[in-house]
């Protein structure tokens, strides 16, 4: 580790203070607990949280000094879900625990040919998008979900 490599042991779901910079990541990059990861300006950042958490977008990374790195959904691959029903289309997305970003008049979920393929059976209309991901977190708390315990 160089002297130049910044280190962040906190995380706080958002800002307290204006951003020092930012780190731009994808759904599943925000899922971590230890990784070295560059910000936009090119500094290098060792995150070693004390355990694996989510990083929300709008969340921050705080540094030893005090300093907050904004945490930025990055642009990926989704599909982007709409039809008649849309609730219904929801309701087999989330069986097949598939993370959703749920909108008034549209759904956004990670590109899956199988969900694709299933979701064109029930009648809805897909179409592949590049789009920041923020799906909703899970029922019992904050953050993602894990399979079936509760």
């Amino acid at each position: 580790m160089t002297d130049t490599c910044l280190v962040a042991r906190h995380y706080h779901p958002h800002l307290h203070h204006a951003a020092a910079d930012e780190i731009a990541l994808g759904y599943d990059a925000r899922f971590l607990r230890r990784k070295m990861l560059t910000t936009a300006s090119g500094k290098s950042v060792l995150v070693d949280l004390p355990q694996t958490t989510s990083l929300d977008h709008g969340g921050a990374l705080v540094l030893q000094d005090g300093a907050e790195i904004e945490i930025i959904a990055a642009p990926e691959d989704l599909l982007e879900v709409t039809g008649d029903d849309l609730p219904r289309i929801a309701w087999h997305i989330g069986n097949r625990h598939t993370p959703c970003q749920i909108e008034a008049g549209r759904l956004l979920i990670q590109r899956d040919h199988v969900i694709r393929d299933m979701l064109g059976k029930i009648g809805a209309q897909v179409r592949e998008v590049t789009e920041p991901f923020t799906p909703e977190g899970g029922a019992y708390g904050h953050g993602r979900t894990h399979g079936h315990s509760h």
